[in-house]
């Protein structure tokens, strides 16, 4: 939950061009303090929901719901669409590029016994 927290306050905090050091202004906290809650290191963001909340005129439900249709549409966007053959070429193309490096490698050995 705190990495999920920390990701939205990121993305709520540059959508207002704030920077970190301004949020950590505006709730009367450390910069680093304020770092450990968009890394997910710290749950203090509980502390300061309502002047979080205020800051972004949000809901306390709006900062703490997960929005399973944007993250599933972002993942989505994210991961190139293959078809099974495209696949299957891909795959083809790495092993016939290893065989060409291991009998490259084969050689080198071969004439490296001759010496």
């Amino acid at each position: 939950m705190n990495v999920f927290i920390g990701n939205k306050l990121k993305k709520l905090r540059k959508s207002k061009n704030l920077s970190q050091e301004e949020m950590a202004d505006f709730l009367h906290i450390s910069q680093s303090a304020y770092a450990r809650m968009e890394n997910g290191e710290s749950h203090s963001w509980a502390n300061h929901i309502l002047n979080i909340c205020q800051i972004f005129a949000i809901t306390p439900e709006e900062l703490v719901k997960r929005d399973y249709l944007d993250e599933n549409a972002k993942k989505q966007q994210l991961m190139p669409s293959y078809t099974v053959q495209e696949l299957s070429d891909k795959i083809i193309e790495q092993y016939e590029e290893r065989i060409k490096e291991l009998k490259q490698t084969i050689q080198d050995l071969k004439e490296y016994k001759k010496v």
